[in-house]
Formats: C-alpha cells, sequence, structure tokens
C-alpha cells in the first residue's frame, strides 16, 4: 500500500464551503474510481486541511488520476470551482509508505436489500456518486445495529419506503476495498420511492428479471447480488454479546405462505 498526503492551505472562512465542494466532487470522485480515504483533518485555526488516501500502489494512483481527470464529476467540479472562486489558496501532496501494521484487520459491514413490492417489482436506486448503473438501496451497518436493522434504515433513507425482510442471500466480500456485504431479500410496507437528496438521484420499482437485470445493474458485483436474490437461498443470522453471552438476536428466513 501507499499513502498519499493532500494538503490544502485555505482561509479559514471558507472551511465549510470548501468542505462542502470535497463532499460534493472530490471524495466520490475518488472512491468510485477505487482509491479509499483513510481520513480528512483541519487544524484548530481552521487555516490547513490534510486528507490521506490509500491506493494499492504508484500504478494504482496513477491510473485513478487518469481516471479523475478524464471524468464528467472533474469537469463538473472544475466548474464549480470557478463558480466559488478560491475555495483554498494553496495544495501540495506527497506519499508515503507504512513502517508497519499497527492495529488488527479491520472491514466495512455493508447491507443492502433486493425489495418487492405487490407487483412484483424490484426497488431500485441510482446514487449521485454511482450514476452509471442502478443497483439495490444499501449502505454501511452503523455501530450497534443489526444486520436487519441496518438494511431496513439504510432502504428508508435513501428511497423513503418501510420494508419487512424476508431472509438473507447473500454473502460478498470486496478485497479491494475490505468491504463485506450482507444482501437481504425483503418486501415493501408503505412509503412513496423518493430519492433522498443526497446519495440517491432515482428511485422507483421496476419489473426485473435475470433477463433483463443486466441492461439496469451494469456493474458486475452488484448484479451478482441481484440474481442471486431473485432466486434466493435463505441464510440464517445472530447479533451477540460476549463476557458474558447474550443472544441479542436471531435473524430467520420468513417461512414460505
Amino acid at each position: 500500500m501507499i499513502y498519499r498526503r493532500k494538503t490544502y492551505k485555505i482561509i479559514p472562512e471558507k472551511l465549510e464551503e470548501f468542505t462542502a465542494f470535497f463532499h460534493e466532487y472530490l471524495y466520490p470522485n475518488q472512491i468510485t474510481n477505487g482509491a479509499k480515504l483513510v481520513g480528512r483533518w483541519v487544524t484548530e485555526d481552521k487555516s490547513e486541511v490534510v486528507a490521506i488516501w490509500e491506493y494499492l500502489n504508484q500504478e494504482h494512483y496513477e491510473s485513478i488520476e487518469k481516471a479523475i481527470r478524464s471524468s464528467e464529476l472533474h469537469r463538473k467540479a472544475q466548474a464549480r470551482r470557478k463558480e466559488l472562486g478560491e475555495v483554498f489558496v494553496t495544495s501540495s501532496q506527497d506519499f508515503m509508505h507504512a513502517t508497519g501494521t499497527y492495529h488488527p484487520p479491520r472491514h466495512i459491514v455493508a447491507v443492502s436489500a433486493l425489495i418487492t413490492n405487490d407487483k412484483g417489482e424490484i426497488l431500485l436506486v441510482k446514487n449521485h456518486h454511482r450514476a452509471d448503473t442502478y443497483e439495490i438501496p444499501g449502505g454501511q451497518l452503523e455501530n450497534g445495529e443489526t444486520l436487519a436493522e441496518g438494511a431496513i434504515r439504510e432502504v428508508l433513507e435513501e428511497t423513503g419506503v418501510s420494508v419487512s425482510l424476508t431472509g438473507i442471500t447473500g454473502i460478498y466480500q470486496n478485497m479491494t476495498k475490505g468491504i463485506v456485504s450482507v444482501v437481504f431479500r425483503g418486501k415493501y410496507i408503505s412509503g412513496e420511492p423518493l430519492p433522498d437528496g443526497v446519495e440517491t438521484k432515482e428511485v422507483f420499482f421496476h419489473k426485473l428479471d435475470k433477463n433483463n437485470a443486466g441492461a439496469w445493474i451494469t456493474r458486475p458485483h452488484f448484479l451478482t447480488r441481484v440474481l442471486d436474490a431473485l432466486e434466493p437461498t435463505y441464510l440464517p443470522a445472530e447479533a451477540f454479546n460476549l463476557h458474558p453471552y447474550e443472544l441479542i438476536s436471531r435473524f430467520e428466513a420468513e417461512k414460505e405462505k
């Protein structure tokens, strides 16, 4: 792994404006193309912002930068910078290598759900930072949540729809980004499907099957999850505490009626 330290000298009064620009343009363009943000910090006097990014190697960084420079989001970012004026004074970067491993392996746990309505249609979303594909709603699990709680929350936040869950249809491990994704199947309960105005730009139900799914879900790792969920084999899941052992919840597939 290599790490890129990007340092921005900013006008303190423009910190909020610069952070909004970072979240809307810089961050999504990096992660969409394969970079990983280790963290982002600001000094106490708010005159300097530092972001550290992680890449597999120098070639990985260069390929990402090339993709970013040719992207539509980069073009929009350049236009937005002209509108905003001086969002930062100067910027610089350098590269670093880790001197050792000082923490146990860490993974992000994500949850998503294939939700059907009474017509058998599937709830689909299109995200601002993944505008090249449709997908089923989902996101990262928060601290203290069970897998099922996280999936229900993510669907509600992204689409405005309340759902019940039928069962777990698959577990998927993104080795590049260190993400473990748990996918559920579920049913629509209530709510009008609407974009959240932050992550999702489109939300709707659509008839989907194994023959047409690839035309809508163009990223292969998302497509596999949907195909598996369309013809599910359900798995149980437990949440528990240790010392002493305490079973918090056990999620099992709903029995077919």
